[in-house]
């Protein structure tokens, strides 16, 4: 039961992503941002794509976050980004614990000369990286935020962790 602890957390993640871009306007969603780089909506959709890879590859293919679509109207447009993660919750809703149990491999890339490596995962665990990674960019999307404006829940772009240490001090 625990494994199904993954697909909660990235659920919640997912819809801090959903209740962030929820409120800005469209406006703010494209700004480019001067001292981050990037705009929250290229963000936005590098970690949804993430999502997506981590949830739908099927487990007989390579899961491959470095070969991606880039672009869209995941980056430019809120609505769509907002369907997205809907769906994205909805999918994971859609995971039980064999599913999230079963065996993956991930194709890597470790060197900018394009060197890979397979590793051998499970589908929680590819769950587990793209909501890590999203805190990640969450973090970088905050500062965007910040930089126009834009104020967001204290514990956003912070790793649970993070905020257990903040909270317990272990």
């Amino acid at each position: 039961m625990s494994i199904m602890r993954v697909a909660a957390g990235a659920d919640a993640i997912l819809d801090q992503c959903a209740c962030f871009v929820d409120g800005l306007d469209d406006d703010q969603f494209v700004r480019p941002s001067k001292i981050v780089g990037g705009t929250i909506g290229m963000h936005m959709r590098h970690t949804l794509d993430h999502f997506r890879s981590a949830i739908t590859t099927p487990c007989s293919d390579l899961i491959d976050y470095d070969h991606r679509e880039r672009g869209g109207s995941l980056e430019t447009c809120r609505t769509a980004t907002l369907a997205e993660i809907t769906t994205l919750r909805s999918l994971i809703g859609g995971l039980d614990e064999p599913a999230m149990a079963s065996p993956m491999t991930a194709c890597v890339m470790v060197s900018s000369d394009g060197q890979t490596a397979e590793l051998g995962s499970t589908r929680a665990r590819e769950l587990f990286f793209a909501m890590h990674h999203a805190i990640h960019h969450n973090a970088l999307v905050k500062a965007i935020g910040n930089e126009i404006g834009i104020t967001s829940d204290d514990c956003f772009g912070k790793a649970p962790s993070t905020i257990n240490f903040e909270h317990t001090g272990a």
